[in-house]
């Protein structure tokens, strides 16, 4: 047993099932914010009736959870949220164990900043030509989808870059759209995790027929690929050729799994993320006036945006980062203790859950000013140093860190120059939409977008 802090033998702060189901069930992100601001220093037990997880929030015991102890901490066990995902992704990158390992082992080349940052010109490419397609509804004065847009233009960079254009963008919209049915199919159980698998819930029906219609699509090009290998250095390529410990072919299974994880990591985070920058830069004009006013000096009207180009995006940088701050996409990371534990002087149970929150901890007053307040200025370069490493932690934190990281930071700000160099926009219906909570972090409703072209390439 490990000690994260002192003192020890420190209870928890209960929140009570009486006073807190009612607010979590009104306001849950807020009600949890209430409860970390509230106790300092301190583990939250939440008590839900039959299940009590512990509430994590503090940077140096989300540390400890992450980094220090992490062999303790699992994302295996009884967890609702990892039984589910074990259903979609199966036993790859995000599981747990040796089978984990092997998936991380073989897909991190892919998402190198040396291969991605050689890869630049590519997804610049796919990403221009995608919104280019938006030419005709903005000259129609026809409003369009904030998230159906921009999943749309990730599908095609994300063809293009990781699948070698081995599915096609209809296809890999398809995909993302079943992901959305998967990921809010669960906040059902996420109501009520307590409750196996057994017993049926809303939503149930719809997460088994989205992970068919995943199947349904990438199998095939699984199949393919591994039957005829057209080479190349794509996922599929180098998964169909991939060995195990033991020097045989990977089954179609683990070749299955590691493409449906891959095509998760590469698109959920940046779709759901970028969804919420619509309305937010109409809740604060200064901050895009200075958006728009440094891409319109980088980036030429009408150009594909170059890796020189996103260098020098600098204030795009900060947005996004203030943007992972505010919305991060995986606002809840559950763990199971191993082994008895001490967090805080808080004893910790073997098998006891602990939930982990970088939507809370990102916002705790204590360690943000003013955390309601969206400000990019947070992250310029002469910024005072955050107080913990782990009060901001959009991506994790330790061995499981979203390998998806860096290409976040390419993806998002390729697609945010390249887009507000050609368009602006104004909401359809002002103000911001109200969380949903599911698998990951998204916009409760529609972000109708009215665009109006910005600037037209030069005439040659």
């Amino acid at each position: 047993m490990t000690e994260s802090t002192t003192p020890v033998h420190r209870k928890p702060h209960v929140a009570t099932l009486r006073r807190t189901l009612p607010k979590l069930l009104n306001d849950p992100l807020g009600t949890l914010v209430g409860l970390a601001d509230a106790t300092p220093g301190q583990v939250v037990r939440l008590n839900l009736g039959t299940i009590r997880p512990y509430l994590v929030t503090e940077p140096a015991h989300v540390q400890h959870v992450l980094r220090d102890n992490a062999a303790n901490y699992t994302r295996a066990g009884d967890s609702m949220l990892w039984r589910s995902v074990r259903k979609l992704g199966g036993d790859g990158i995000l599981s747990e164990g040796p089978k984990w390992e092997a998936s991380r082992r073989r897909l991190q080349p892919h998402f190198t900043p040396k291969r991605l940052d050689a890869a630049v010109a590519d997804m610049s490419r796919a990403i221009s030509d995608a919104v280019d397609e938006l030419a005709g509804p903005a000259r129609d004065g026809t409003p369009v989808d904030a998230a159906a847009e921009v999943s749309r233009i990730i599908c095609a960079a994300v063809s293009r870059v990781f699948f070698g254009a081995k599915i096609d963008t209809a296809d890999a919209r398809r995909v993302v759209v079943e992901q959305n049915t998967v990921a809010t199919a669960l906040r059902f159980r996420l109501l009520a995790p307590f409750l196996p698998d057994a017993v049926p819930m809303p939503g149930d029906r719809a997460f088994r027929r989205a992970v068919r219609n995943i199947d349904e699509i990438l199998l095939p090009l699984v199949r393919a690929e591994r039957a005829s290998p057209e080479g190349g250095d794509d996922i599929l390529a180098s998964l169909a050729r991939a060995r195990d410990a033991d020097g045989n072919k990977l089954d179609e299974r683990r070749v299955r799994d590691d493409v449906v994880s891959t095509f998760a990591t590469t698109t959920e985070t940046t779709y759901t993320v970028l969804t919420w920058l619509f309305p937010l830069l109409e809740q604060v004009p200064d901050v895009a006036a200075r958006l728009y006013e440094e891409i319109d000096r980088v980036v030429g009207p009408g150009d594909v945006v170059t890796r020189e180009q996103v260098g020098e995006l600098r204030y795009t940088r900060m947005v996004l980062d203030e943007l992972l701050r505010a919305y991060p996409s995986g606002w809840l990371v559950p763990r199971t203790a191993v082994a008895d534990d001490v967090i805080g002087g808080t004893r910790i149970s073997a098998g006891a859950t602990i939930a982990l929150s970088p939507y809370v901890t990102q916002r705790l007053a204590r360690f943000w000013d003013h955390p309601e307040v969206f400000d990019p200025e947070r992250f310029a370069p002469d910024a005072p140093r955050r107080a913990h490493r782990y009060a901001y932690f959009p991506f994790g934190g330790g061995a499981h860190q979203c390998i998806g990281q860096y290409l976040f930071q390419l993806e998002a700000t390729l697609i945010l120059a390249t887009l507000f160099s050609r368009f602006r926009y104004r909401l359809c219906e002002p103000g911001m939409p109200a969380p949903q909570l599911a698998a990951s972090l998204r916009a409760g409703g529609p972000v109708p977008l009215m665009l109006t072209p910005h600037r037209q390439p030069a005439l040659a």
